[in-house]
């Protein structure tokens, strides 16, 4: 059932209030939204942020039981010196708002040089595009040695492990609550949102796709990064190529 106006028009807004600040929990968020003129009340912010697959970004103690129905893998990039292209490559997921709905996008990325290595869009959180993203990236760039995710569905999700594990993939997986841990795919998130999302009303799927094709090039090819010495990610990544 397609969410109504209100809802999508919340949404909008919430996504744009989490990017600006992401330690925002649903009782922050609804605070934010009153003072905005909303009239809206805890449980709906609750279900909106589940259906956005957001949550506070924040360090906290891990009072929750782990989930017995998967396997949670340790987070292996903390004291891990990430030097070189293909060590250690991200993913994860986004909402993004539309005209009149939303859709998911799944990205990679490398973590040594920021280069984005594929996408996929999806009008579900389903685990196949970040599998179809994934498999895409390593038959155009070879595989990398570790991938890190959250904790996510998906990610802990069956036929992604096994995806990974047929891959010969090592698996790193956030710690419960602490996103910032995927700092990299994180910080490309906020830049697409603000510098193309958030600048356009995007009308449909093959929209948002142009849209995010256009950025992706930029991204990798235009836009210097001060943590790469002002070169571009592709710069970095195809360099490092040649040399390794």
């Amino acid at each position: 059932m397609p969410e109504s106006a209100f809802n999508l028009q919340l949404m909008r807004e919430i996504d744009d209030i989490y990017y600006k600040y992401p330690f925002y929990g649903t009782r922050r968020m609804l605070a934010a939204l009153e003072r905005k003129g909303y009239i809206v009340n805890l449980k709906r912010i609750q279900r909106l942020y589940k259906l956005m697959d957001i949550s506070a970004i924040y360090q906290k103690p891990n009072l929750s039981k782990p989930n017995r129905e998967h396997t949670v893998y340790p987070y292996l990039l903390k004291s891990l010196t990430i030097n070189r292209v293909n060590y250690v490559w991200s993913t994860d997921i986004t909402y993004v708002p539309m005209e009149k709905g939303f859709l998911y996008k799944a990205a990679i990325i490398d973590w040594h040089s920021r280069y984005i290595l594929s996408y996929r869009i999806s009008n579900t959180l389903d685990t196949d595009f970040i599998i179809d993203a994934i498999k895409e990236a390593v038959e155009l760039h070879g595989a990398p040695e570790i991938i890190n995710t959250d904790q996510g569905s998906q990610f802990t999700s069956r036929v992604f492990i096994e995806t990974l594990t047929e891959l010969q993939i090592t698996i790193s997986m956030d710690g419960k609550g602490r996103a910032l841990d995927n700092v990299r795919i994180e910080r490309y998130w906020r830049s697409y949102k603000y510098e193309c999302v958030f600048l356009h009303e995007i009308k449909d799927g093959w929209h948002l796709k142009t849209l995010t094709d256009e950025y992706i090039l930029f991204y990798n090819t235009e836009r210097p990064h001060q943590s790469l010495g002002y070169k571009t990610p592709k710069e970095v990544f195809f360099t490092k190529n040649r040399s390794a």
